[in-house]
């Protein structure tokens, strides 16, 4: 091509739109595959191919393209490429000149061949064999090491075949060809550069997520999995979501950017409980602290048998048969049988997910009035005032002090999220994370936020984060539930206006329930599920 033919104002302005397009395509597939196009464009190629720089020193086949032969290999077709890599270097270590696109990469130099039939430098067997199978025929190359703006070597770009503008026909690459592709190669080793330094970052801030919420999974052995579930049934849920077509939720669309984002802040939605104490994650019965103190008052009431007995056998002093004696004595029989009835009951009101009555309660206060002779030779009173006020816990195991401690753990979220400096696309990850205990009716925490006043994302964490610990088969205060009671109890939380109605009525039409339940739980919690018995359900059409 002569020069004085070119339109240079033409060339500037498709080398600069091809630069402005390479920086905007964030896949690496396709920015490889356009950078090898857009190559073939400007020099009128018929074919190339596209290798990029391993980490063990070899050139890894990524596209390779012949229009005349409708070869489409590698990149965004589905035909793999079956070549093996390239080595830069040969077995004894020294450079491996016999290759061209080796050779290009090692020495950092343009390579221009006319005809790689007439080349004595380097190997072209495998061309040749190529040429054979398809009838083909490679003549010119154009081979150009692709380094970037660190002297870098990213990869090697080779071209195949120029085409005489007017007759076709073969030609080969002319020298401003050549400045012009090793103009581009530049650029586009700059911009696969960048792209794999923002992939490395991204790597590295997903690994940074995961090994936070994996921290708090390992802090517990009873939470172990609940920060890797919930994103799932998080991204489950928005994708269902996205897919409506008719009903409230069909204008609702999402980009994977933004995908992306709620999967983040599904991650993270726990990540406050780095701060919260193990015995109150942990806690199973009401008595538990470091440890559970039921076996404290079980040694009391022990200690009550004791006195008893010995209270009975002064009674007895200077008699024999002891054993058959205390059977008769109907005052230490009787006092024995209270002493059992009051241990068993303690024990049942120790255990979390029972609902105290007010008969309970007073038996509570009648039993921690015992009396008992403390190892410090003082009597005191059976329960203390802590001990008390623990077994007379309504529902779970948690005091209204422990509760607030849990709770407290989503303002520790917001504060630890809303610190982080994060790039636009992740400024909304605080909220969606913050919110999945607040409730449709203001009711929830930490800052009593109405349906109105969340967003959709926040409300899918929160229906995520309910239906994973309902359906858990690893918390000390419950058993795992079946699907049909997790659903009845998230379908009266819709009734009570809890969670969002929308978002649950596609959770049970889509069987985001049943998809989630066939990967992640234990196969006796698949049950038959009645529709029409789900509080609140209403079926989309």
């Amino acid at each position: 091509m002569e020069i004085s033919k070119v339109d240079f104002s033409s060339l500037l302005k498709e080398l600069t739109d091809i630069g402005v397009a390479l920086s905007a395509e964030k896949d690496h597939g396709r920015l490889l595959e356009m950078i090898l196009m857009k190559a073939m464009e400007v020099t009128r190629a018929d074919g190339g191919s596209l290798y990029t720089r391993t980490e063990d020193n070899h050139l890894k086949f990524e596209i390779m393209l012949t229009e005349s032969l409708g070869v489409h290999k590698g990149g965004t077709s589905d035909e793999t490429i079956d070549f093996q890599p390239i080595s830069l270097y040969k077995e004894d270590g020294t450079p491996n000149d016999h290759m061209v696109a080796a050779w290009a990469a090692i020495s950092g130099e343009t390579i221009n061949i006319e005809d790689a039939y007439t080349s004595e430098k380097f190997d072209f067997s495998g061309t040749r064999k190529f040429d054979e199978k398809t009838g083909y025929r490679s003549k010119s190359f154009l081979t150009v090491p692709m380094t970037n703006h660190e002297n870098e070597l990213t990869g090697v770009l080779q071209l195949i075949n120029a085409q005489d503008e007017d007759s076709g026909s073969v030609i080969p690459f002319s020298e401003f060809d050549q400045q012009v592709v090793e103009s581009l190669s530049s650029q586009a080793a700059v911009t696969i550069t960048n792209r794999s330094l923002i992939d490395a970052q991204k790597q590295l801030f997903d690994a940074l997520i995961q090994l936070i919420a994996n921290a708090i999974d390992e802090k517990s052995p009873y939470t172990a999995g609940h920060c890797r579930r919930v994103p799932v049934l998080t991204n489950m849920l928005a994708d269902a979501a996205c897919a409506m077509e008719s009903g409230p939720l069909k204008d609702f669309q999402m980009t994977d950017v933004e995908k992306y984002e709620l999967e983040v802040a599904a991650w993270l939605h726990d990540c406050g409980k780095i701060t919260t104490p193990e015995y109150v994650v942990d806690k199973g019965t009401k008595l538990e602290t470091i440890f559970d103190r039921i076996h404290l008052v079980d040694a009391r009431f022990e200690i009550l048998k004791r006195d008893a007995e010995i209270e009975a056998l002064r009674r007895l002093a200077g008699q024999t048969a002891v054993d058959s004696v205390l059977e008769k004595d109907s005052v230490y029989q009787q006092r024995l049988k209270w002493i059992e009835d009051s241990r068993e009951f303690i024990g049942r009101c120790n255990i979390g997910g029972e609902t105290i009555t007010p008969e309970q309660t007073a038996r509570i206060e009648q039993i921690a009035g015992e009396r008992w002779w403390a190892p410090s030779g003082r009597e005191e009173r059976l329960l203390c005032d802590e001990e008390i006020q623990n077994l007379k816990i309504g529902r779970g195991t948690l005091s209204v002090r422990e509760r607030e401690i849990i709770n407290n753990h989503v303002s520790v979220t917001i504060k630890m999220l809303e610190s982080l400096p994060y790039p636009k696309h992740l400024r909304r990850v605080p909220e969606y994370a913050g919110g999945h205990h607040e409730r449709m009716d203001g009711t929830g925490y930490p800052n009593r936020l109405t349906g109105s006043e969340m967003s959709l994302q926040a409300r899918m964490v929160a229906i995520a984060d309910v239906f994973e610990a309902l359906t858990a088969s690893d918390r000390p205060y419950k058993k795992a539930m079946p699907l049909s009671q997790s659903l009845m109890i998230l379908g009266q939380m819709k009734v009570d206006g809890h969670i969002d109605a929308d978002l649950f009525d596609l959770f049970v039409h889509d069987q985001i329930y049943l998809k989630y339940a066939h990967k992640h739980l234990d196969d006796k919690q698949i049950d038959n599920v009645d529709l029409t018995r789900i509080p609140g359900y209403q079926a989309l059409h």
